[in-house]
């Protein structure tokens, strides 16, 4: 709970003055704490996620020195998959977990469970017919790196995404901390904002495509990262 609304609005790029309005429309992620505002992290990307927010740069700037893998090299690590089955939420979340690349020693049917119970508490459909599942906490999967595993739907199903439409796509986010966690989100958010990354899923293009475009948009944040003067997006209140 390090975050103020100073913080915040820093990092979603929009006036305090709004951080405020959404604090009393009951809206945003909020604790109050000695009558302080305070704000969790992840709980603040999640939310921002869900609403395809524009969120700052500042946001990858994490402190902790943490080995953390590239958009490119989580997808690798985590694959692509075509024509995954499923008929409905839980039974596509089943077989996502059935063909994620995890060690040995990772419970599949924990892991099943946990991300159900991370729908339970709202859909990861961010719209535009793609979802993110995660679990809520990460630490608990006791793997080595993040990963994100691609899928597409064979038919896309109702996810209660937040516009309503038919989800088509899962990005599917595993980690073994939260840093991490916020890390790969934050990259993948990034890329999902990309025109040309997005048009390649929408294809469904051949995974060498996908790889192509994951590895431009990587060079592309971090020009963005060293250099973060571009076009502002203020919201005014």
């Amino acid at each position: 709970m390090n975050l103020n609304t100073k913080d915040v609005a820093k990092l979603l790029d929009v006036s305090e003055r709004t951080i405020y309005r959404w604090i009393d429309q009951g809206t945003i992620p909020v604790y109050k704490i000695s009558g302080q505002c305070r704000f969790n992290r992840a709980e603040l990307l999640e939310w921002a996620t869900s609403r395809r927010m524009n969120l700052s740069v500042d946001i990858l700037k994490e402190p902790e020195s943490v080995e953390i893998p590239s958009l490119l090299e989580a997808v690798r690590a985590g694959g692509i998959v075509y024509r995954l089955e499923g008929a409905d939420k839980p039974s596509v979340l089943r077989s996502v977990v059935e063909v994620m690349r995890l060690p040995e020693e990772v419970d599949r049917e924990f892991l099943y469970q946990v991300l159900l119970a991370r729908e339970n508490l709202g859909s990861t459909g961010i719209g535009e017919g793609i979802a993110i599942p995660h679990v809520r906490n990460p630490i608990v999967l006791h793997v080595q790196r993040p990963s994100i595993t691609v899928c597409f739907l064979e038919n896309p199903i109702d996810f209660e995404a937040i516009d309503g439409q038919l989800v088509h796509t899962l990005f599917t986010l595993i980690s073994p901390t939260v840093r991490g966690h916020l890390k790969m989100l934050s990259m993948l958010m990034f890329a999902l904002r990309d025109p040309e990354f997005k048009a390649v899923i929408e294809r469904q293009d051949s995974r060498d495509e996908i790889l192509g475009q994951a590895e431009r948009v990587e060079k592309k944040l971090a020009a963005t990262t060293d250099n973060p003067q571009g076009p502002a997006g203020r919201e005014s209140a």
